[in-house]
């Protein structure tokens, strides 16, 4: 009916640096096939900013990673994504197996985003729990320019498989991060049903029709549904 209809208007959408990179342009090509007439605004950034910008009423829905206690909004689980120590694959000391546990990672240097991500957040939560600190090098809170310096040797770091959807050059080493604690959900958090448009709800159902198809067809490397 809303295809029918014609349906317009304007939609802005957040979602972080990583999964802009695997969900973005097919959620474009998407949006332009079903409903051409919707203008799509589309925001990178980290998920506490865009948490703070749907609270700002600044965005329609966002993909986060997190929820903060206390707020009105529509939130549908998406996915799970598993971590990866990702490294050039001559980098000193970097494990042969195909899984490694966090605490068992030693001293090989890492560049991490800063506290105030929340992938960071997840890190150090699980490393306090096995009371051995991550050898920290650098911090860099710029998904490109912290894959620029993967790929130059500076050292390793650990992100979900999406980091190296828009990877060009030579090929990075992934090694999955086998602790179960150390995953990263995935939201799909919008305004409430009453205050999110017409074009906003469309919106809505593309991203996670496109989401859920991409873990099907296995093109959202380490990510798997959730079990509803």
């Amino acid at each position: 009916a809303a295809r029918t209809a014609r349906l317009s208007g304007h939609v802005s959408v957040g979602m972080a640096p990583s999964t802009l990179a695997v969900l973005g342009p097919p959620f474009m090509v998407a949006m332009r096939e079903r409903y051409p007439d919707i203008r799509l605004h589309l925001v990178e950034s980290l998920s506490g900013n865009l948490a703070s910008m749907i609270g700002a009423r600044q965005l329609d829905l966002a993909v986060l990673f997190q929820l903060e206690a206390g707020q009105r909004w529509s939130t549908t689980p998406l996915l799970e994504e598993r971590l990866f120590l990702i490294a050039r694959p001559d980098q000193p000391g970097l494990p042969a197996a195909n899984a490694v546990r966090l605490e068992d990672i030693g001293d090989i240097p890492l560049i991490l985003p800063s506290s105030a991500h929340g992938l960071r957040a997840v890190l150090n939560a699980a490393a306090a729990r096995h009371q051995r600190a991550l050898n920290v090098v650098v911090e860099i809170d710029g998904l490109a320019v912290l894959m620029d310096a993967v790929r130059a040797g500076i050292g390793a770091t650990i992100q979900p498989g999406a980091a190296v959807a828009r990877h060009l050059g030579d090929p990075l080493a992934l090694i999955e991060i086998a602790d179960a604690s150390v995953r990263r959900p995935n939201l799909l958090v919008s305004l409430s049903d009453d205050e999110l448009s017409p074009a906003g709800l469309a919106a809505r159902g593309v991203l996670e029709s496109v989401a859920r198809q991409l873990v099907t067809a296995e093109r959202w490397p380490g990510a798997t549904l959730h079990k509803s």
